[in-house]
């Protein structure tokens, strides 16, 4: 059985590089920031601590064989509700909430490792999902996105136009949409969109699209 001490530091360790992770997300403003993050890695360490040493009265009688590792295995299908609930699909090719969806099962996998006492590896873990939600996105962007394809930046009010309204200016101009990013504005009725256009988009059909764009109401540059 788990002393006080142990139980304390398990699920304090867990709290705090939960927390980690969801510091990350929350600075992007996503729903499922700090709070979620540290309730679900906290909550995944506990639930390991109940299948491992919660049982053990029953055990000790010698009448029931019990699967200490059957509770924690439905932690990680269990996560993928509140995964989904985190995706949003905008329209058929632009999809938000893939990577939170990801870093919340990871930070289930990691309130697992502390509440099953393997500490090191919880703390890379959560080390290495920092350098990826941290550091690999703008390599990626550099890598992949920069010197491949035209971006375009705009702000939408959300409540007088729509992505589908800029993705019909597009096709009018018979352009290859590669990706459309949406991110919350800092006004709540704003969103910043990132437009990245295929690399053989010809230079000048790029301004003949801004020209449509600031016809439209309700998207500005």
């Amino acid at each position: 059985m788990l002393s006080l001490s142990q139980l304390i530091i398990r699920l304090v360790l867990a709290t705090v590089l939960g927390s980690l992770v969801g510091l990350e997300r929350q600075r992007l403003d996503w729903a499922a920031g700090l709070r979620t993050h540290m309730m679900v890695c906290v909550g995944s360490a506990l639930i390991v601590i109940v299948s491992a040493y919660g049982f053990n009265d029953v055990i000790l009688a010698g009448k029931i064989m019990l699967d200490p590792s059957r509770i924690a295995a439905q932690v990680v299908s269990g996560i993928g509700f509140l995964g989904a609930g985190t995706i949003l699909f905008l329209r058929h090719e632009v999809i938000r909430g893939l990577t939170t969806a990801a870093g919340l099962w990871t930070v289930a996998g990691i309130g697992l490792a502390v509440g099953s006492g393997l500490y090191l590896a919880a703390v890379i873990t959560t080390a290495l999902a920092l350098i990826i939600l941290a550091l690999i996105k703008p390599l990626e962007r550099r890598m992949f996105f920069r010197k491949n394809m035209r971006t375009i930046n705009l702000i939408i009010n959300r409540q007088i136009a729509s992505l589908e309204l800029i993705e019909q200016a597009i096709n009018q101009e018979k352009l290859d949409l590669m990706q459309m990013v949406v991110q919350r504005g800092d006004n709540p009725d704003e969103d910043y969109v990132k437009l990245l256009l295929s690399h053989s988009t010809p230079r000048e059909k790029v301004p003949p699209l801004l020209d449509k764009f600031r016809t439209l109401n309700g998207i500005k540059e």
